[in-house]
């Protein structure tokens, strides 16, 4: 099988590393990747929201399977457009891909088909918004979401409405987010710990994957804005075997039913990001493809080939043990153990000088030799680098991903900070707790 890997971060790179080492692949090609990525795997310049380029680079590599890494291009159709031609890819439409594309149209879908997910209200006008803040229809303090993409930073946890007023004005007025803050969802602040759940589906059926917990503030102690990720681990110890059915029966099920129902059937990685309330999970957000850093600490503790399961999901064609019907009333197939559950993995994030503001670039990056030479157990994933002559150096907001696998979380975490240590470069900043909260 020839795969096309679609992006250029550290999910991706996670994703190479994986599919790379199965036997059923021939040919692996990363695009436009990253300069830590080409050393293992093969890259090509691509400018990812150029649908047609992508055509033209899958028929030029005669390519089997495209796997969509980033959710911008799955957003702007390029699923649909290459389905057009005739080809295979694991990424869902851009009619589906709403459920991450907007949040408004999410939150209205989990109404429609009955999800649990916080009360919240959908605003097209800052005076909208603020008349809906001073009512107080939410208490004092609620949380602000940009309606699209926004990087990660585009939701706001407001302690109090001058701040959910202030979050208001930045996205609808100042326009801080683009065209994502031309409508804004405000919700009711749900509080409970948060945990990511994650399956495979194919527009019928359903795999479901580990669990995982990520740490979205910049600073230790879940202090500071939101970012896209500072680090992660896997699996969650909160994702009980109980725990896991009620969010399959009371959200995976009716949110995959309800999409095919609506002529839109959801086909990829499904992220289910969840708050563990008192009255049960009830969803925070969804991704319509693998997370990051997510990816990073779950693929690592896939033990079944990868490759075939992407595959029969493109093609309509998942099924046998551990798969689902999402329809009501059904569970089919046979319960599946965790596959990782004789390993747990612990992800950190080096971030760069800035992030998750105004970033800085062109920072030399070194140690990376020493983390392969003395750290068996660790793997680094590549995201915002470049090779600038002999040096790799910073390109980006999250730069590397350190992640380490053990028997245990004490020990992954562990092996993640002393590997992290022998990296250096000017202005790096990283959590020192990640993981903790597995503990």
């Amino acid at each position: 099988m020839r795969i096309l890997i679609i992006g250029s971060g550290a999910r991706e790179h996670a994703l190479a590393w994986k599919l790379g080492q199965e036997p059923g692949v021939d040919y692996l090609l990363c695009a436009p990747g990253n300069a830590g990525i080409a050393p293992s795997t093969k890259t090509e310049p691509l400018d990812i929201l150029d649908a047609e380029a992508c055509v033209r680079l899958i028929e030029r590599q005669r390519i089997d399977l495209t796997v969509v890494g980033p959710e911008a291009p799955l957003g702007q159709g390029l699923a649909d457009r290459l389905a057009a031609e005739g080809r295979l890819v694991f990424g869902p439409t851009r009619a589906a891909a709403q459920l991450e594309t907007s949040k408004a149209f999410a939150k209205d879908f989990m109404r429609r088909h009955h999800v649990p997910t916080a009360h919240y209200r959908v605003c097209t006008t800052a005076d909208e918004a603020t008349a809906a803040i001073r009512s107080g229809e939410f208490g004092d303090a609620l949380v602000v979401k940009a309606d699209g993409l926004a990087g990660g930073k585009g939701v706001v946890v407001a302690p109090d409405r001058t701040t959910a007023e202030a979050a208001v004005h930045a996205a609808m007025v100042d326009r801080s987010f683009g065209d994502a803050g031309s409508r804004v969802v405000l919700e009711e602040l749900l509080t409970g710990p948060e945990v990511s759940f994650f399956v495979v589906a194919d527009g019928e059926h359903y795999l479901p994957l580990l669990s995982a917990q990520d740490h979205k503030r910049i600073f230790d102690g879940d202090e500071g804005p939101n970012t896209g990720g500072m680090g992660a681990f896997a699996p969650s110890p909160l994702m009980t075997a109980a725990l896991r059915e009620r969010v399959e029966r009371e959200i995976v099920r009716p949110v995959l039913s309800g999409m095919a129902r609506e002529g839109t059937p959801f086909r990829g990685f499904l992220y289910c990001g969840l708050m563990l309330t008192p009255d049960g999970p009830k969803v925070i957000e969804f991704n319509v493809r693998f997370g990051d850093p997510e990816a990073q600490v779950v693929l690592p503790l896939i033990e079944a080939p990868l490759a075939p399961l992407l595959l029969a999901a493109a093609e309509g064609k998942l099924s046998g043990p551990g798969t689902r019907d999402p329809g009501p009333g059904q569970f089919s197939g046979s319960r599946i153990p965790d596959p990782g559950s004789r390993q747990v993995s612990v992800g950190v994030v080096l971030a760069a000088h800035g992030y998750p503001g105004d970033v800085r670039s062109g920072d030399v990056i070194t140690g990376l030799a020493d983390v392969a030479r003395d750290c068996p157990d660790v793997l680094v994933f590549h995201a915002g680098v470049k090779q600038r002559g002999d040096d790799l150096v910073t390109a980006g907001g999250r730069v590397l991903t350190v992640v380490a696998t053990a028997a245990s979380f004490d020990i992954a975490i562990a092996r993640a900070y002393e590997a992290a240590s022998k990296i250096h470069f000017d202005g790096l900043q990283f959590r020192r707790d990640i993981g903790k909260k597995a503990l």
